[in-house]
């Protein structure tokens, strides 16, 4: 993530700044930015803190008292961190582990009393939607886009026109965090744990319509950003080497399978490989692969963007 360093931010004038911070089912991220007179925003900072908020919920439904503790003191620091930058207003949401929840109301008590925010629950189909934005306003305009955003919980496909319009999306709930809860009971995980994975995956992606001809695919979120990573040995992690990256196919299974070979402890040292990631990232790898497979691509553009990007245009691109 991009980080302005603390001495020079007292010198950074706050006009037209804002903020926008992405609740996930794995991870909080904050993205604060100064909004050009054409609309567009420019990243001031951006952070991301794995917290996983989502642990256990898919067999609970329920978010666990650790969980929503570290959570929320990384909202608290989030939020301060962009009143401190000027953030004239803050926007935030929540995905998949607090829509699934039977007590997503006590993570939104907790975040109005603790950081002063009203956290917006999205739902998959609106968070699918703003994903999209994200990536078309950096990578479309030229041919029709397929965004793929895979999560924690959830995963979502989204196709669209040229011209930005969205002709189908889907959210499916099929995440890192959800498929390693489900499936994966050893470390590493057994050749049948990996096997069933693929046949569920490619089971749930059969029936995806085929997209629009000369399509291009965009990865959004972490599973993507760090298999590029992994695939590059891009360390410590820089986003001008990820965002707007080609990712072929070849790169994605050969670095899933690398990952895939190592127990948890090795895959902690893999350059490129945030070490709180590295429980999840076999699954959500298996995740990106079967969706590559799925459409028939080749080859992924990578983007370090995503929903916070499209919440944040959403919110606050228009000018006054």
């Amino acid at each position: 993530m991009r980080c302005v360093p603390l001495q020079c931010r007292t010198n950074l004038r706050p006009v037209n700044r804002y903020a926008a911070i992405d609740v996930g089912t794995n991870s909080v991220l904050l993205l604060v930015a100064e909004r050009q007179p054409d609309g567009r925003f420019t990243a001031v900072e951006e952070r991301s803190e794995i917290t996983r908020l989502g642990k256990g919920v898919d067999q609970t439904k329920t978010l666990s008292p650790d969980a929503l503790e570290t959570t929320l003191k990384v909202l608290e620091r989030f939020a301060q961190e962009a009143r401190e930058l000027g953030a004239q207003g803050i926007v935030a949401s929540a995905t998949s582990a607090a829509r699934d929840a039977s007590n997503g109301k006590v993570f939104l008590d907790g975040a109005k009393t603790r950081a002063g925010l009203d956290v917006e629950i999205i739902s998959g189909d609106e968070e699918a939607r703003l994903s999209f934005a994200s990536a078309f306003s950096d990578f479309g305009g030229k041919t029709p886009l397929v965004v793929l955003d895979i999560g924690g919980g959830s995963t979502e496909f989204i196709y669209g026109s040229p011209q930005g319009e969205v002709t189908f999306r889907h959210s499916f709930d099929v995440g890192s965090v959800r498929l390693t809860e489900r499936h994966v009971k050893t470390d590493p995980p057994s050749q049948p744990e990996l096997d069933a994975i693929d046949a569920m995956l490619n089971k749930t992606f059969a029936d995806l319509p085929q997209p629009p001809a000369g399509f291009k695919m965009v990865g959004v979120a972490g599973t993507v950003t760090t298999l590029c990573a992994v695939a590059r040995r891009v360390e410590p992690y820089d986003p001008t080497l990820i965002h707007g990256a080609s990712l072929p196919f070849d790169e994605v299974n050969a670095a899933l399978g690398r990952l895939a070979s190592l127990p948890t402890s090795l895959r902690k040292t893999v350059p490129g490989l945030q070490p709180k990631r590295a429980d999840v990232i076999v699954a959500g790898g298996l995740i990106f692969r079967a969706a590559m497979r799925a459409l028939g691509v080749t080859e992924v553009i990578v983007s370090d963007r995503g929903l916070r990007w499209g919440l944040l245009s959403d919110r606050f691109g228009k000018s006054k």
